[in-house]
């Protein structure tokens, strides 16, 4: 039976990835766990026919994932810098202060919301992780714990009022009802007010073979092409479009209510999407190909590592590299570190490879090194050559690269 897109209902008719079945990427194990008895759900994404939005046809749960969250945006040095420039952007642009009032959804823990607390503007988070929210109340982010619904942002406005800037940040991708969480980002949001969204891009998840981004917390993957025909249908035009550097490549849109004129940055995006195809089915065929000579080229360095008798470890137990060791199916790794408390002491889904922290690694006396998050390769290089690790550093998307 071909599934129907979440956003328009159309056939989506063309198989973009498809990684078997997998557990969920964000669900780390305690060590005493029932190993066997760990769920797994099949991981494929598919194209519409229609709006070209490429998501999974099978969903797990939001609320089963994203009710007690495992990952903390504070653990990235580099992701907080992006953070406190944005704030400063935009506080200096729309110039925000006290009576203003700001919105972030999926504010995890204040990673962000902290940086206008600090300046005077008044702001909140929404936030459905309990356990995340708590951080981010500790460090003086006020934040309701919801999901964002229309539902939702009429109570929460009725009572805050609209907001001059609503801040969305890598979570277009967790929402299942992508229809309900946009006309919840156009209830928050005031009459001339800034919609701001990045998400990772799709031209640069398709061109550097990212597939280890696809995961079961991840229902869709999006282009300027598909946000802008959700959008419309929510009565929201996206006036600037800017490429970023972060998660291997993303756009950060600005929108609003009502008519807006798209700028240059849209027009070029738009013309950049149009000669690489998204609109026809070309582009989005021939990605799964690719992935499996990824995957075979992690393999077959592993086994020439193991036949030499070194000593491979990871780092960072990211969902993303959790989804890569999972579609390779190659054990051997001594363990994975990560900065985290929250996964320390735990085992990795699908593989139940331990999670340690970086010292207790560096303990182990690893000869490589497989750096899982590759997006913050250069951050995690600084952090194990200033510890002292002399070994091999490498990534493996979108190929085998000694760094």
């Amino acid at each position: 039976m071909t599934p129907t897109c979440r956003a328009c209902n159309a056939p989506c008719d063309t198989v973009f990835c498809d990684l078997g079945t997998m557990a969920v990427a964000n669900a780390y194990l305690a060590p005493d766990a029932d190993l066997e008895a760990e769920p797994t759900w099949p991981l494929r994404a598919v194209v519409c026919s229609a709006c070209r939005m490429v998501q999974l046809d099978h969903v797990v749960d939001a609320k089963g994932i994203f009710s007690d969250y495992a990952y903390f945006s504070s653990a990235s040095a580099s992701w907080l810098t992006h953070a406190r420039h944005f704030c400063a952007e935009m506080t200096e642009r729309l110039h925000l202060g006290a009576e203003s009032l700001v919105i972030e959804v999926a504010s995890n823990d204040g990673y962000l919301l902290r940086n206008f607390v600090a300046a005077g503007v008044t702001c909140l988070g929404i936030e459905p992780a309990l356990n995340v929210a708590k951080v981010a109340e500790a460090a003086g982010v006020p934040t309701e714990v919801a999901f964002l619904t229309p539902e939702t942002a009429a109570e929460i406005t009725a009572r805050r009022g609209r907001a001059d800037l609503v801040v969305a940040n890598n979570v277009l991708a967790h929402v299942p009802d992508v229809n309900g969480f946009v006309a919840g980002l156009a209830g928050l949001l005031a009459p001339g007010g800034v919609l701001s969204v990045e998400f990772p891009h799709l031209v640069h998840l398709v061109e550097g073979v990212q597939f280890d981004t696809i995961y079961h917390e991840h229902y869709a993957y999006w282009s300027l092409l598909a946000v802008e025909k959700l959008f419309a249908r929510h009565g929201l035009q996206v006036f600037e479009a800017r490429p970023l550097s972060t998660h291997g490549g993303s756009l950060r849109l600005l929108a609003g209510l009502g008519p807006q004129a798209p700028g240059a940055t849209v027009l070029a995006v738009q013309r950049q999407e149009a000669a690489l195809g998204l609109g026809g089915a070309a582009f989005y065929q021939g990605f799964n190909q690719r992935v499996g000579r990824v995957l075979e080229g992690f393999r077959a360095w592993m086994a020439v590592q193991q036949a030499a008798g070194r000593r491979v470890a990871g780092y960072g137990a990211a969902a993303k590299g959790n989804t890569f060791l999972n579609a390779a199916g190659v054990g051997g790794l001594l363990a994975v570190a990560d900065l985290s408390p929250a996964k320390q002491g735990k085992l990795l889904p699908g593989s139940h490879i331990p999670v340690v922290t970086p010292e207790a690694l560096l303990a182990l006396e690893p000869d490589d090194i497989l750096i899982l998050p590759w997006n913050i390769a250069g951050e995690i290089v600084t952090q194990l050559r200033g510890a002292g690790f002399t070994g091999k550093l490498w990534t493996a998307v979108p190929e085998m690269r000694s760094l």
